[in-house]
């Protein structure tokens, strides 16, 4: 008996000291839960039972006329003191079932070092300068786990400032690390800045890309994935391999001559072409038979594309960071900063197919095809590439209203996506934003209600922890267009903590616009064209809207979200499309709690670089 006992508890004691660090604290909860039904049964039940079976054979029984005080006689010393032994083992792990909302395991630390650099490729078939993160084009995929400390020194070797931001990671109670110039100095030449931040309570398939002046045009974007937790299930099998595809369109010209053409006051020109992870053509070796994953992310400056693969259907598994209802497509529009994870299943004869990418609305259709090849196969890709969708809006605004939250599926925590009833909550108030395209001092410049956005020497962020004074000033921008005049500002809507915002994105022009805000997802729960108005709000889907970072607006269209402001922070709203957004279609949204608490938000790290009005100023 005592032996079994010993093993059993050793397996037990190995379950909690050694699997509880790889959790976080509502693993822990659960696993303790675990220890402490199994220690119990060990050392309380099991004993009683085993000292019931031994005395049976000398007649004992517990009958109504014994004295119970009395059967303690039955017992020798050693008993006694192994049953206090038992007694005590059993006092302290429920002990430690009470104390567990108090443990926090820590989380994984994952440390890497990205030097950025220029260097040569050869995206469109002939020598271009392009922006290296480690001399790779694209840059490093960054594969974590959910609730993984990212400890990331980036070191800028370029000619220029450098910044890299997280598409999509919220950044919890931590807009010190968003890697924007409304929250960060950009990292000087021959410089270095150390990102430290957590991929807390996400899970699914994202991008990150330079944030300063047009870098992203030249490079330096790359795949950010992120895994759900051994303890978490997700709502299908593991896939046979995982393939994450940049697509995006391309310029011949150089990221400093579009820089160029911008400041001159002209829009970006019409691209030169469509790259699949920096290529004109790519390979994806499958097995037939077997099921793969495909996380396919617009990395492109201005323009949607639809995606297909040759003679496969297209399972929709997650849609950044949403598990979402497992839809069949025969293709799928994937908007600028966008992302999508689909299954493939390779249910077809062995040979080679073409894997499709081509612009959506644009005048002109351009396309890129790589090869999705069956291994054994001895048949080359032939026949004309699939077609696709070309203008049609109807049939994208469709599909979009299909993509439906999967509301029994858990994301990265063990809840149901659907507990949350984002539907029955009643909107603190609307906020909506016009996107436009003035003529400012006789060059092009776009607006979000009238004010084109100006970047301050000093990131708002740092004015507002240092109280720094004509930098900005909170609602700066209107909730609503006016109707007056554009002019240059710096847009700051403010915001209070916890806050529920119905957002209204209303674009009057006749190009496709996307919108994302950081810091946050959000439910997109309407689309629907002409202007908005309040009758609108009948068209919404308040049941199951799933959740991403971007949204599509359609043009002369608006499109509704729905927000919840639980993360503390300066938070950037911008466009997508980044010659727009460089030109000043962006607004910063400041969600602020005036009681003070690392509760709400981390204080600033103390390698925060400084710059502007806050140079030379102390912090901790």
């Amino acid at each position: 008996m005592v032996t079994f006992m010993e093993s059993s508890s050793s397996k037990v004691l190995a379950l909690v000291f050694f699997r509880l660090p790889s959790l976080d604290s509502e693993g822990s909860i659960v696993y303790l839960l675990q220890a402490v039904f199994e220690l119990t049964r060990l050392f309380v039940f099991s004993p009683f039972l085993w000292w019931l079976n031994s005395r049976s054979s000398l007649g004992l029984h517990l009958l109504p006329d014994r004295n119970p005080t009395s059967d303690l006689a039955f017992f020798s010393s050693s008993d006694l003191q192994k049953m206090k032994v038992w007694a005590l083992l059993s006092f302290l792990t429920v002990l430690a079932f009470w104390v567990a909302p108090d443990v926090r395991a820590e989380d994984a630390y994952k440390y890497y070092t990205w030097t950025v650099t220029y260097g040569f490729a050869y995206p469109l078939g002939v020598p271009q300068q392009v922006v290296l993160i480690n001399g790779r084009f694209p840059g490093p995929t960054l594969d974590t786990v959910t609730n993984d400390n990212i400890i990331l020194n980036l070191v800028n070797k370029l000619d220029q400032p450098f910044l890299l931001t997280w598409n999509g990671i919220k950044q919890r109670k931590n807009s010190w690390q968003d890697g924007v110039l409304g929250t960060n100095c950009p990292v000087p030449p021959n410089s270095n800045y150390t990102y430290k931040f957590q991929a807390k309570d996400q899970i699914g398939s994202y991008t990150y890309f330079p944030s300063t002046q047009m870098h992203r045009a030249a490079g330096g974007f790359g795949a950010l994935n992120i895994y759900a937790r051994s303890v978490i299930p997700v709502p299908y099998a593991k896939p046979d391999g995982d393939f994450s595809l940049l697509i995006g369109d391309w310029y011949s010209s150089t990221h400093k001559m579009l820089q160029q053409t911008l400041d001159s006051g002209s829009p970006l020109p019409f691209p030169d072409g469509i790259l699949i992870n920096g290529q004109r053509g790519s390979t994806f070796t499958c097995d037939q038979g077997r099921t793969y994953m495909f996380r396919v992310s617009n990395v492109g400056l201005s323009t949607s594309f639809n995606f297909r693969i040759q003679g496969h259907k297209l399972k929709i598994v997650e849609v950044e960071g949403s598990n979402v209802l497992q839809n069949i497509y025969d293709s799928l529009d994937v908007h600028v900063g966008q992302t999508a994870t689909i299954l493939v299943t390779m249910d077809q004869p062995v040979r080679d197919y073409y894997i499709v990418a081509s612009t959506r609305f644009t005048p002109t259709i351009l396309s890129v095809a790589s090869i999705l090849h069956y291994s054994q196969s001895t048949v080359p890709v032939f026949g004309p590439l699939p077609a696709g969708p070309t203008t049609e809006i109807d049939w994208s605004v469709d599909q979009a209203r299909s993509l439906r939250w999967n509301l029994t599926s858990n994301a990265a925590r063990p809840n149901p996506q659907g507990s949350f009833h984002y539907g029955s909550i009643t909107p603190s108030r609307t906020v909506v934003l016009a996107n436009s395209a003035p003529i400012l001092s006789g060059r092009q410049r776009y607006a979000v209600n009238g004010i084109s956005y100006i970047n301050p020497d000093t990131p708002l962020k740092l004015a507002d922890y240092f109280n720094i004074p004509g930098v900005f000033s909170v609602n700066s921008i209107q909730s609503s267009p006016t109707g007056n005049a554009a002019t240059f500002g710096t847009s700051v809507l403010g915001a209070s903590l916890h806050e529920f915002l119905e957002i209204v994105f209303q674009n009057n022009e006749e190009s496709i616009q996307s919108w994302h805000l950081d810091g946050y997802d959000f439910w997109v729960v309407g689309f629907g064209a002409g202007q908005w108005t309040p009758n609108s709000r009948r068209s919404y889907n308040l049941v199951d809207a799933l959740t991403r970072h971007t949204t599509q607006v359609y043009p002369n269209s608006w499109t509704t979200i729905l927000v919840s402001l639980d993360n503390q922070g300066m938070w950037n709203l911008r466009s997508a499309m980044w010659g727009r957004r460089y030109l000043g279609q962006e607004l910063y949204l400041r969600v602020y709690n005036p009681t003070q608490s690392l509760a709400n938000e981390y204080d600033i790290p103390t390698n925060m670089l400084l710059c502007g009005k806050a140079l030379g100023r102390s912090h901790p």
